[in-house]
């Protein structure tokens, strides 16, 4: 029986080594998971066997189990690289199967889906045309290369101070005469097509503690004019907000005219004793954009950046965990498999429940030790030889008893 033995652990050393072998030549590679050899012993089950006296036949592997700790994050500068900081595996769809990996090296396809390095496609939850995540059932991930749309001006407001200390031009207002008015300034606002219009607000004082405002687009003077009246307090603010609302006529074949809400807010819209000055400028409106790149956040959203100025969000990925992890089935490709060991997969969103965080423009490396290994491939060595000498010292013995007379 003690060549039994001795081949089991022979057998088992060299299992051991083969498990080694394979994480020294994964110790590089991305999103790789150390995996470490499991061994039990064997008896034979006898009835005539006493249960303080039962001598056990030797060992076997009983698993090679993957260990999920968390591996170095490294940085790249490829932004479609994506590491996992935490729990979860990327869920990658091929022709209907699916499988998980923490490998994160991303790339798009000519169709804009993102694809891993064996060409299986990530998945995640897609946006609506708002640019609105819904999380569902998750879809592969495809990445819209189109421009934005233009977006007509329909809000804006404005924050200013008016020179008290001015006084009513005695000429009749005229946006080419500055002698007409005490104080302009102009904004950028945009029609249905996304064409710009340069919008002018000239201010004019009309009494103690009131203004008109007039303005002017791209140039010319709008039909109506005065625009609206701003009426200020004894202590140079107003004492609600104002809206104005310009009407532009246009003749560029964009929805005419173009109309919108200007608001002046109380709160940042005053009369003092000072220079005239502008402190807040803005509106809702841009121009088409073209598509100039993506960013990942650690929640997962991939948010599209345009020439525009506007960012929108087209996606988010999705990770998957397991009850067990250590019981799904390892593929080529750094890729695994859900087995009825693992359980199903739980799907959600980075960064929320036991999920991990994403990183991008990073990518998580080999969890492998490499002196580790190499202490381990010296045991295993070491036991490979003890198990020789069992066999070399049974070998001897049974010698003896052949040689007996």
């Amino acid at each position: 029986m003690s060549f039994e033995q001795a081949l089991s652990g022979l057998n088992a050393a060299t299992q051991n080594l083969d498990t080694i072998g394979n994480n020294v030549a994964n110790a590089s590679t991305v999103g790789y998971k150390d995996g470490r050899a499991e061994f039990a012993d064997v008896y034979a089950s006898t009835l005539a066997s006493g249960s303080g006296a039962q001598i056990g036949i030797g060992t076997q592997l009983a698993a090679v189990s993957p260990q999920f700790t968390q591996g170095n994050i490294t940085t790249t500068g490829n932004p479609m690289d994506v590491a996992i900081n935490g729990q979860g595996f990327f869920r990658m769809s091929s022709g209907g199967a699916v499988t998980y990996t923490r490998d994160g090296e991303f790339s798009l396809d000519k169709n804009g889906f993102i694809v891993g390095p064996n060409g299986a496609q990530l998945t995640g939850y897609p946006s609506n045309a708002n640019g609105t995540i819904s999380p569902g059932t998750p879809t592969a991930v495809q990445l819209s290369l189109a421009n934005i749309a233009p977006k007509g001006t329909s809000t804006a407001s404005l924050s200013l101070n008016l020179d008290s200390r001015s006084t009513t031009p005695t000429a009749a207002f005229n946006i080419t005469d500055p002698n007409s008015y005490n104080s302009s300034t102009a904004m950028t606002v945009y029609d249905s097509q996304g064409n710009s219009h340069t919008l002018s607000l000239y201010f004019r004082t009309t009494a103690s503690n009131a203004w008109s405002v007039y303005a002017a687009a791209d140039g010319t003077a709008l039909p109506t004019n005065p625009i609206g009246t701003l009426n200020f307090g004894s202590s140079g603010t107003m004492a609600a907000d104002v809206t104005l609302n310009p009407s532009i006529p246009l003749t560029n074949g964009a929805a005419t005219p173009l109309t919108f809400a200007l608001l002046l807010p109380a709160a940042s819209t005053s009369q003092y004793g000072a220079s005239f000055a502008v402190s807040s400028n803005s509106q809702n409106g841009y121009t088409t954009g073209q598509l100039s790149g993506f960013s990942i956040g650690s929640d997962g959203v991939i948010q599209g950046r345009y020439s525009n100025g506007q960012t929108r969000d087209q996606a988010q990925i999705a990770l998957a965990n397991f009850i067990n992890p250590q019981g799904l089935v390892a593929l080529s490709g750094n890729q695994w498999a859900e087995s009825s060991a693992s359980g199903q997969p739980l799907v959600g969103a980075p960064s929320t429940g036991s999920y991990g965080s994403l990183q991008s423009s990073a990518l998580e490396s080999s969890n492998v030790d490499i002196t580790t290994e190499l202490v381990n491939m010296i045991t295993a060595q070491r036991v490979y030889q003890a198990n020789a000498e069992t066999i070399k010292t049974e070998d001897q013995v049974q010698q003896t008893l052949m040689n007996l007379r």
